[in-house]
């Protein structure tokens, strides 16, 4: 019988281990109240919280890259169970730093960056601006009419935004192979550069353009 025991007994002691391995792994890794402890990094979207009524908060800093530990007996941490906000109660227009504050179930922080974000709250205002025509380049197509409604929209935006607007046009095509021309387009608000301004809102954002087109004549000879 002992004889029967050592044979093989290289490969017995490692079919042994293997088992014993394989069962740990299986209970063990599954084991929420075990697995939870291990510290955990999570990207979080930092959400202005209470900003003015008629004011708008730009920051720079997007997401907080966060890293917790939940306690244990608590599974692992889901990302959406965790916010970053920055509290703007009873502020008005200004620079400020404004620390991060995370709203999170039972875990405890190890480590959150950015802190603190500097942020600029700005007046939401607007404007009226008459609508600009700006042509195509087809050469041999001349406009002998055209009318935009509505001729004047509204320009929405921060302060800082809103004092960029040089005026406010509509590109429209040009092409010889119809006489006339009738579409919606969208009014871009652009700087004095002739560079769109993307931070404002144009209301309404398409207006119609009704336009005759004529063939272009060359000078008489």
């Amino acid at each position: 019988m002992v004889a029967a025991i050592r044979r093989n007994f290289g490969l017995k002691a490692l079919s042994v281990f293997l088992a014993i391995v394989g069962w740990a792994y299986f209970r063990f890794a599954s084991n929420p109240l075990l697995s939870a402890r291990f510290d955990q990094q999570l990207s979080v979207p930092i959400a202005a919280v209470n900003v003015p009524s008629g004011y708008i908060a730009r920051f720079p800093d997007k997401v907080a890259m966060v890293t917790v530990q939940p306690q244990r007996g608590q599974p692992p941490v889901k990302p959406d169970e965790v916010k970053a906000v920055i509290d703007l109660s009873n502020r008005t227009a200004g620079v400020y730093n404004v620390p991060v504050q995370l709203v999170a179930p039972s875990v405890a922080v190890q480590s959150l960056s950015p802190a603190s974000v500097t942020l600029t709250i700005e007046k939401i205002d607007q404007k009226t601006f008459p609508v600009a025509m700006y042509y195509g380049t087809q050469g041999n197509v001349v406009v002998s009419h055209f009318t935009v409604t509505p001729s004047a929209v509204t320009v929405r935006g921060p302060d800082s935004e809103l004092a960029q607007v040089a005026t406010v046009r509509i590109n429209m095509p040009l092409s010889s192979s119809a006489p006339s021309f009738d579409e919606m387009i969208r009014p871009m608000a652009v700087n004095s550069s002739g560079d769109e301004i993307r931070d404002v809102q144009v209301v309404p954002n398409l207006v119609r353009v009704q336009a005759n087109l004529l063939p272009a004549t060359g000078p008489s000879k």
